[in-house]
């Protein structure tokens, strides 16, 4: 099996190529627990998975997704984004966030993201 820091640099790649769902299949556990900033966490890979669908499907256009910086302590990893999009409701989103993931088994078994707009 991969370290944890081969599956986050595969995962954060994944991304950058378009292909968020394809690394939620892959990477997160059934029992993964997501939080946004400070909202309540949404725990189970279902109703992330609805979740994050639920966020694709409200952009209109992605125009840039940059990974700044990431490092690795031990089962947790830590990246920080820039992201450029336009919603459907022609709101336009500059975002500065940073992802923390704590791995256990090969999986991301929990994700926080801080950010501001």
């Amino acid at each position: 099996m991969a370290n944890v820091a081969e599956l986050d640099a595969a995962l954060n790649q994944a991304v950058l190529e378009g292909k968020a769902m394809e690394a939620f299949e892959q990477y997160y556990a059934d029992d993964v627990v997501m939080q946004e900033n400070n909202d309540p966490p949404t725990a189970g890979k279902d109703p992330n998975r609805e979740r994050e669908l639920a966020f694709f499907h409200s952009v209109a256009e992605f125009h840039r997704a940059r990974m700044l910086a990431s490092a690795v302590n031990g089962d947790v990893t830590f990246s920080e984004w820039e992201l450029d999009f336009t919603l459907k409701n022609g709101a336009r989103v500059l975002l500065a966030q940073v992802a923390v993931r704590r791995w256990k088994d090969g999986r991301v078994v929990a994700e926080r993201f801080y950010y501001h707009q």
